[in-house]
């Protein structure tokens, strides 16, 4: 693969299908990816490691893709990082700066850079059938890597144990590298310690729990302060499930809870209850993302500010390989800053997109504007670029709120997000979207508790040529979806029903 530069993220005009490559989401240039894997920030640069089939748009030939950028927005792809051989895959893992040289990879005036992978080993390997632990390193910034002579590091003699993130943990457990793995098919996190990168001491298993029925899989685990509070951190387990999420397929749930450098205990009120039978309830878990898309999502490390920095694979094992697009297929989501707030009594993940664009004045904004039972029209998104909205809206006595996204001119399909103000319910609705019989579990209608505060429902909608995220409540609450419009489908609408509404706030703006 050769280096190109996107600008804005992942735009090359020589592809097929220009009108369907997102603008602000990354994608590779002519290749598949899924796991978001080693995000690091690192000398003023935020490096985006990931699955990655260097030879084809569909998933095989796991190596680690590499993209680099200063904003989080707009990229650049370089060539694979960390590639497969003949003797194992290169799945999922992460990155750490090893400033205090612990690894003897680099030096203390210089640290390496250290990737913690999974080989996934082939037939004919000496460790064939399983998965364990591996170290790369670099030692020019990220650009370039070399295998550790002694990998494996960490082995279980297991087929499915993979997936590190590893972070450098100073509290009453003394001063360690900790890493957090999954047995996939077991639903359990493992959880080791290490001084050196290279010998790990095993700790302790978290699992199952909650969402449980399908493999769990790209866990993090990172403490926040409660509403800013450095007097009250509490920390956070991510674990992703497939199948088996809310939405149907791949998703991303949490606990919170506390870490004492050797075991993490979940807070009561995290854990969901089960009926007599021991079944869980899926809305009571707590989810990253309601909608369909938005899995695998782990957090940087060494981001500047102590800022908690997500990214997720914007797609679903449902139907992943069959993603209508070439010569690319499957992007990244937006980068989400995400806190710990009290809501509702409780510390629960707000999520927010990171968006430092200048995008100028919004094309329209609307305040204090009654609506009854009537449609109002919107600026269309804008070819070659992403649309956001922000709204704050009154829902009043009416009894839905809808914008139609990405509507035909004659009004045949579009995207929904419909607020139900019986329910307190917030639905995206795909579909009538446009093509959705490239695969039977496409067309789908996910939705999400809304509560309203004083009264408002907030808005902030990112509309990215085949991707829709949706964060309410100031990011309480969030929905992701693929959506693949036709050709010249860029009307925006807002439509009440059932009673009176009022836009108390509302802007429309182009993001390139």
């Amino acid at each position: 693969m050769t280096e190109t530069t996107t600008h804005p993220a992942g735009g090359h005009a020589e592809e097929t299908a220009p009108a369907m490559r997102p603008i602000l989401h990354y994608t590779a240039k002519n290749t598949w990816l899924n796991d978001p894997n080693g995000l690091v920030w690192h000398q003023g640069v935020y490096h985006l490691f990931y699955q990655n089939n260097p030879f084809d748009n569909v998933w095989g030939n796991m190596s680690w893709g590499h993209a680099t950028s200063t904003d989080l927005l707009h990229w650049t792809e370089h060539p694979v990082a960390i590639a497969c051989d003949e003797e194992e895959d290169v799945f999922s893992g992460s990155i750490v700066v090893d400033h205090g040289n612990t690894s003897g990879f680099g030096t203390a005036e210089d640290p390496a850079l250290v990737a913690i992978y999974t080989s996934a080993f082939k037939e004919g390997s000496t460790h064939q059938g399983t998965q364990a632990q591996s170290l790369a390193f670099s030692t020019d910034a990220g650009m370039t890597w070399s295998k550790y002579a002694g990998n494996p590091v960490l082995a279980r003699g297991s087929a499915h144990f993979r997936d590190p993130k590893v972070f450098r943990y100073e509290g009453p457990a003394g001063s360690c590298w900790i890493m957090v793995a999954v047995e996939a098919q077991h639903q359990q996190v493992v959880l080791y310690r290490s001084a050196d990168l290279k010998d790990w001491e095993y700790l302790s298993t978290f699992g199952p729990a909650n969402a449980s029925d399908g493999e769990w899989e790209c866990p993090d685990l990172f403490p926040l302060p409660v509403d800013g509070d450095p007097d009250n951190v509490k920390w956070v387990l991510v674990v992703n499930i497939n199948p088996g999420a809310v939405a149907g397929g791949s998703g991303g749930q949490y606990f919170v809870g506390d870490f004492d450098g050797v075991q993490f205990t979940a807070d009561p009120d995290s854990l969901a209850p089960t009926d007599a039978d021991g079944n869980v309830d899926l809305t009571h878990c707590l989810w990253l993302d309601w909608g369909r898309d938005y899995y695998a999502a782990v957090s940087f490390s060494n981001a500047p500010e102590n800022r908690r920095i997500m990214i997720g694979w914007m797609n679903n094992w449902d139907y992943a390989n069959s993603l209508p697009t070439s010569p690319w297929r499957s992007s990244m989501s937006l980068a989400r800053e995400i806190e710990l707030a009290t809501v509702d009594g409780l510390p629960r993940l707000v999520q927010r997109p990171v968006l430092t664009l200048d995008s100028g004045e919004p094309a329209r904004t609307i305040q204090n504007m009654e609506l009854h039972n009537s449609l109002l029209q919107l600026p269309h998104a804008m070819p070659g670029s992403a649309q956001l909205i922000d709204a704050e809206i009154l829902p009043g006595t009416a009894r839905t709120i809808a914008f139609k996204l990405l509507r035909a001119t004659d009004g045949s399909t579009a995207t929904a997000l419909t607020f139900d103000a019986l329910t307190s319910r917030l639905t995206l609705d795909r579909r009538n979207s446009g093509n959705t019989a490239f695969h039977e579990k496409f067309a789908s209608a996910e939705s999400a508790p809304v509560k309203l505060d004083g009264g408002a429902l907030r808005l902030r909608i990112i509309v990215d040529q085949c991707s829709v995220e949706v964060f309410a409540q100031d990011g309480r609450v969030v929905l992701s979806d693929l959506v693949f419009p036709r050709s010249g489908n860029l009307g925006t609408d807002v439509c009440v029903e059932g009673g009176t509404t009022t836009v108390r706030k509302l802007g429309v703006t182009s993001l390139s």
